[in-house]
């Protein structure tokens, strides 16, 4: 019904940047809160950065200065631009979206696939 397709990911060296975009479409209503989140080997996934459809956004703190969350309501789609990138910041990100689906009165999370992001020189 929905699905959310994830680009930007590669490799780049420390201090470099790439930007993240995830776009979903389907049957859609509405988006509430949309996210970036990733994980790394061995370690559990967490939340990067999130925004919500009025546009308050929330960072980890480990991102917070270097990361940038955005998003276009129109296109159904988030960004993440990430600056000043090191090498802890290697991981496979995966966008999150809060979908409210036509006809329904619910609110369903969605995932996208995932992109590959690898810091190293």
């Amino acid at each position: 019904q929905v699905q959310l397709v994830e680009s930007g990911g590669g490799l780049v060296q420390p201090g470099g940047s790439l930007r993240l975009s995830c776009s979903a479409s389907g049957t859609i209503f509405s988006i509430n809160v949309m996210g970036w989140y990733r994980q790394a080997p061995g370690n559990q996934r967490e939340l990067v950065a999130g925004i919500s459809s009025g546009g308050i956004t929330n960072y980890a703190d480990s991102v917070k200065g270097r990361f940038t969350i955005s998003r276009d309501n129109a296109k159904n789609t988030v960004y993440l631009q990430m600056n000043s990138l090191k090498s802890e910041d290697t991981a496979v990100y995966y966008c999150k979206a809060g979908v409210s689906l036509r006809g329904t009165p619910y609110v369903y999370d969605y995932w996208g696939q995932g992109t590959q992001v690898t810091v190293s020189s």
